[in-house]
């Protein structure tokens, strides 16, 4: 069952095997595990990013695609449910139009993106790939009237879904429409996490994999590369609209520095990369280290800078406000020691 459920994709590590136990018990148990609004922010971030990041891998690291439209497609998904939320009014149907109306916008795009641009050498679509996702923010920006410009959205979501629904307690925690809405965004981004795993176990996966590996052998043998790379933009920004539009039910708000910023594309790159390219596993592990590094590491710098008050040079080093300098080092290093990704080494150890 298991197998079936994973698609026949093991960890094939006992120590990948646990750590991505230890992530989803406590992202399936974080509103009765930890206590407070921030904990359970982050566990909602972690598990939307999950599915971002693993959607940008699926064109990155089983297609060979290197795309800076990625943010573009989240911020497509996570306007189409603010829009939506704003015209209709807070009700779950204002919810799934938008979301359908997101992802179905993000597909007709990368549609054209696609089979206009993936006929060109690599550096050129991630250029085109580029211009497109700035033209887009910078309109997102203009169209005020709309988009609500540099200021963005905020909007209501149906109230079952908000701390005014109070439903009792369980477990000694009480449960709120807080509670739900994460259980929503949980539920909703482990399917797609495993509809992806599905995907890239396919045939129609294999096949991404042996063009990423040598297109002209694949178009030799007979695949039609440009449409196989065409189908997996596709389906990979049609999943990042899906996280986007998560994001936006867990926010209630929708800004272009929010959903479209460039600083969110260069954020992904560096979770798969972290995490390992080509193995949907790494985006679990990349996006929980990352965010869990955004969210605290800033606070731990600050608990080791009063720690270490007389000694010389060392407060300095570790004052919050540097925490950028030391994430980055952290970065440097998980590449140096990890150049294969955090899941590919462990795998590597699995198989010694």
């Amino acid at each position: 069952m298991l197998t079936k459920l994973l698609s026949g994709d093991q960890p094939r590590s006992r120590a990948l095997t646990a750590i991505l136990l230890l992530i989803l018990i406590c992202l399936a148990g974080a509103p009765f595990l930890f206590d407070g609004v921030r904990p359970l922010d982050t566990a909602a971030r972690i598990c939307i990013f999950i599915v971002l990041v693993a959607s940008y891998d699926l064109l990155l690291g089983y297609a060979g695609i290197v795309s800076f439209a990625h943010t573009m497609f989240f911020g497509l998904g996570a306007y189409g449910v603010a829009l939506a939320s704003t015209h209709m009014g807070r009700g779950f149907d204002a919810l799934i139009v938008g979301s359908v109306a997101g992802a179905l916008a993000a597909v007709v795009l990368a549609l054209m993106i696609g089979l206009f641009s993936l006929r060109v050498r690599a550096i050129f679509f991630a250029m085109i790939t580029l211009a497109v996702a700035s033209a887009v923010a910078v309109l997102v920006s203009q169209f005020s009237g709309l988009t609500g410009g540099e200021d963005g959205l905020t909007y209501k979501i149906p109230r079952v879904l908000t701390s005014a629904n109070r439903m009792g307690e369980f477990l000694g925690t009480r449960i709120s429409g807080k509670i739900l809405n994460y259980y929503l965004i949980f539920f909703a981004s482990l399917a797609l996490f495993l509809l992806l795993l599905r995907i890239v176990n396919s045939p129609f996966g294999r096949v991404l994999q042996a063009i990423r590996e040598n297109d002209f052998r694949a178009e030799a043998i007979g695949y039609r590369v440009v449409w196989y790379r065409t189908a997996a933009t596709c389906l990979s920004a049609a999943t990042a609209a899906l996280a986007g539009s998560l994001f936006a039910i867990w926010l209630r708000y929708v800004g272009p520095d929010t959903t479209l910023s460039f600083e969110i594309m260069l954020d992904i790159l560096l979770m798969v990369v972290i995490g390992g390219m080509g193995t949907m596993y790494g985006a679990v592990i990349g996006a929980t280290l990352f965010i869990m590094a955004q969210t605290y590491l800033q606070n731990l710098m600050g608990v080791a800078s009063e720690a270490t008050h007389n000694l010389p040079l060392l407060p300095h080093l570790l004052e919050p406000d540097r925490w950028l300098m030391w994430l980055g080092i952290l970065f440097i290093l998980s590449v140096y020691f990890f150049p294969t990704g955090i899941v590919g080494r462990l795998r590597e150890r699995g198989k010694a």
